[in-house]
């Protein structure tokens, strides 16, 4: 025999499942509150980083050759890139925020002025800095730009002496427009370094970026150089050391 409907039940099991659903959305919601805050946060600290380094532009470009350090502006740069990096990963798959978009925008003319600073900078020192102009563009148009980003990555970790501008060919900015024409940067040959004004397009390894810039090869020659002697003086001291006599002992 069929058994009646159990309403009590019924509401029971409806009331535990809203407020489930209310706790699961109440805790999104906070979460989502959480990271909006500090998107914020980033967005006024990224801010704040592009005001300082247009300040530092104008100091440098009046500043004599013996006080002129070529990291400060480097430094300044890739801490700005990393904080975007934040803000677009934490954005995941959806469309850039305005704020977002307008901060890329002004970082990639801050890299152009820092990219013309230097050159400015090498000819008044009498020095050329090592730069490279990469272009890159969405993964799923780009399957090899995030490999080749990597790479760079490395590269700028283990070369303070590298200065590696990234820019968005996605990006409507006229600014970048001009650099793609100069270098013949199209959307159909990213990704695609640049240095000494040649262009490079494609993957490319670590070893292969070493031929593209020979000064890389000889800031490695130089540390192993430099280790090596180091590790002789090393020796030699040891050396010295073991075949000193010890001391005679005080006679009482």
């Amino acid at each position: 025999m069929r058994q009646p409907l159990n309403a009590y039940k019924y509401a029971l099991t409806l009331l535990i499942t809203v407020v489930i659903f209310g706790i699961i959305f109440y805790i999104n919601n906070v979460l989502d509150a959480q990271r909006i805050d500090s998107v914020k946060a980033v967005q006024d600290q990224i801010s704040l980083d592009i005001l300082s380094s247009e300040t530092q532009f104008n100091l440098l470009k009046d500043a004599s050759c013996k006080n002129v350090d070529m990291s400060i502006l480097s430094q300044e740069i890739n801490s700005i890139a990393a904080k975007l990096a934040y803000l677009e990963s934490n954005n995941g798959d959806k469309q850039p925020s305005i704020e977002v978009t307008n901060l890329k925008k002004y970082y990639s003319l801050l890299q152009i002025k820092d990219f013309m600073l230097m050159k400015q900078l090498g000819d008044k020192c009498s020095s050329k800095p090592i730069s490279v102009l990469y272009f890159y563009g969405k993964s799923s148009d780009c399957p090899d730009c995030e490999k080749m980003a990597q790479i760079l990555t490395y590269l700028r970790q283990n070369y303070p002496q590298l200065r590696i501008y990234s820019f968005d060919t996605n990006l409507q900015l006229s600014a970048i427009n001009t650099l793609k024409s100069i270098y013949g940067i199209t959307a159909g040959n990213i990704p695609a370094v640049v240095y000494n004004d040649e262009s490079y397009v494609g993957f490319r390894t670590i070893d292969e970026m070493k031929v593209i810039i020979p000064a890389l090869k000889k800031i490695d020659a130089a540390n192993a150089s430099a280790k090596t002697a180091s590790s002789t003086a090393a020796t030699g001291t040891k050396a010295k050391a073991s075949s000193t006599p010890p001391a005679t002992a005080a006679k009482k």
